[in-house]
């Protein structure tokens, strides 16, 4: 077991790469993968999520990061995958979240990581997919390229953030959650 200080990042490591999960499903889990294999930042992975940092799950992840980004930017494929995109950002989400909570007990980070992890993933998923629909409506679908390029940029910046910054990344985390709050409650009212 660490120290708290040490935990405390790595959850919060986790949690932000979750959120950025829910932005682009695969963008994160290979960034983490990347930056674990060549072992920059000192962040480690739990063991047993070591396969993470291996070759062939690099390549994996990496052409789906590819394919998926590319995807995003084909008319209604682009809603397609926000469709499927909710319950794999949830799935990443547990994934990423777990990967990082080196110094938790195991009940307690699969707790951690499904609730905060995989829940924040679907939240934030579901926030973007409402953005896309929004936009779709608001401009025919001429903005969805531009949100597709933010929502891919945020994913990446985050993802880096929580890596490096992990404290800088979880208060991002946190507004990203006031925003879709207040975001859920103006279309309520």
């Amino acid at each position: 077991m660490g120290t708290w200080p040490d935990t405390l990042l790595s959850i919060g490591v986790g949690i932000a790469l979750a959120a950025a999960c829910g932005l682009r499903v695969f963008l994160p889990l290979f960034v983490a993968s990347l930056l674990a294999h060549f072992d920059l930042g000192g962040i480690g992975l739990r063991d047993g999520f070591g396969w993470m940092a291996e070759w062939p799950a690099m390549i994996a992840l990496g052409v789906a990061t590819v394919a998926e980004l590319l995807a995003y930017y084909i008319p209604v494929v682009d809603h397609l995958l926000d469709m499927l995109a909710v319950p794999l950002s949830t799935v990443a989400g547990t994934l990423v979240a777990m990967s990082t909570f080196v110094d938790l007990p195991p009940l307690l980070s699969w707790g951690l990581a499904l609730i905060a992890g995989g829940g924040l993933a679907g939240l934030v998923s579901t926030g973007t997919a409402t953005a896309r629909v929004a936009s779709t409506v608001k401009t025919a679908g001429l903005a969805n390229p531009v949100v597709a390029t933010v929502e891919t940029a945020g994913a990446f910046v985050l993802s880096l953030l929580a890596w490096f910054l992990p404290l800088v990344a979880f208060g991002l985390v946190i507004l990203l959650l006031v925003a879709l709050v207040r975001m859920g409650f103006r279309r309520r009212t």
